[in-house]
């Protein structure tokens, strides 16, 4: 015993009685496995897609943006959309329980404790909104914070568990990301970004009512009132429709409006009909017939993804060489001048999504 003590305290580890290697190795693998738990309390999936179109809001607003700022302000609207993502397995973790799609979430397993994750998630949000507002400008900050405010206490606290319209309107949330991109690179708020806000607000209804259409009974269980459970399937796939139907002309305003090109307005098009042509099949199917429903969810996970890439690879004036290329700021004899110049870029990105 004399030996092992003498042993331990050579690598500089305590010798008292009760501790031995083994247990120090299984608490730092305790420590270590939180990481991914703090991660899955952020929802990456969903966060991809909304960092995504927040960064094509940020790359094809007018102007040029520091890429260190961009790299910055991408960074910050991504923390910021997990810490909405904390906050709300947070006050959800009741009802996420009762669910078989969120029963393994981390707070219903145990791995997290409610308070740990309350207060991961609002220092989160802080340094987020913080961090944005100190590398590009107060509006943008600004417009995270009551992003954050309404995805928790709008839509999770309040229309979530009151409504069955919580998916409509607390889609505003959710639709904001490129108006903050758009904001971190200008300091404004102009059409174009309203455009695209109008585009994301329109495509969430169908595409979580598409969802939530397998779902019914859980949140039937859990107390939630998604519009299958409170309408039906009949009146949910209609009202699918309608939204289908809405988003094919408002998808293809960028177009019109001259700020997006062909291959857009192309892929806005053919994309949009594809929607609309699931969401009749929808309509017609049976009510036993759950691939329908599944169709629809991932091909607007998809539907979204392609539209916006589309609006960033046909962006006149080649906005990811403005961030990849740039050379910063240079200094001539009796005058500072700054000059950037840029190269084409081609980009390739996949996203993944998943359900709120």
């Amino acid at each position: 015993m004399q030996i092992t003590a003498v042993r331990l305290s050579r690598r500089g580890l305590p010798s008292q009685p009760g501790f031995s290697p083994s247990s120090a190795a299984a608490r730092l693998r305790t420590e270590c496995g939180r990481l991914p738990d703090l991660v899955a309390l952020m929802k990456p999936r969903v966060m991809v897609l909304a960092v995504f179109t927040a960064l094509v809001g940020l790359l094809i607003a007018p102007g040029h943006i520091d890429p260190l700022r961009a790299a910055i302000a991408v960074l910050a609207i991504a923390a910021g959309a997990g810490a909405a993502g904390v906050l709300n397995m947070w006050y959800d973790a009741d009802i996420d329980g009762l669910m078989v799609r969120t029963a393994m979430r981390p707070i219903p397993r145990g791995r997290v404790s409610g308070v740990k994750a309350l207060v991961f998630g609002l220092f989160l949000a802080a340094g987020a909104v913080g961090v944005l507002g100190f590398a590009t400008n107060v509006k943008a900050a600004a417009l995270l914070a009551f992003t954050i405010f309404f995805y928790i206490a709008v839509y999770t606290v309040w229309l979530k568990r009151s409504t069955p319209q919580n998916i409509v309107i607390g889609g505003g949330a959710g639709a904001l990301p490129p108006v903050i991109g758009w904001a971190a690179a200008t300091g404004q708020i102009g059409l174009e970004p309203l455009i695209l806000f109008l585009i994301i607000f329109l495509w969430t209804p169908p595409h979580f009512w598409a969802l939530s259409l397998n779902r019914s009974n859980e949140y039937a269980r859990a107390g939630v009132p998604m519009l299958p459970v409170v309408a039906g399937r009949a009146a949910t796939t209609r009202q699918i429709l309608v939204y289908s139907a809405l988003l094919l002309p408002t998808s293809a305003l960028p177009w019109v409006l001259g700020f997006a090109g062909t291959i857009y307005g192309s892929t806005a098009v053919v994309c949009g009909i594809l929607f609309i042509g699931l969401a009749v099949q929808l309509k017609r199917s049976s009510d036993s017939d759950r691939r329908a429903a599944h169709r629809l969810f991932v091909f607007s996970i998809f539907y979204l993804f392609m539209l916006f890439a589309a609006l960033l690879a046909n962006h006149s004036g080649d906005p990811w060489s403005a961030i990849v290329s740039w050379r910063g700021p240079r200094i001539s004899a009796g005058s500072l001048q700054v000059e950037t110049r840029a190269r084409p870029v081609r980009a390739v990105s996949s996203v993944k999504a998943d359900e709120v």
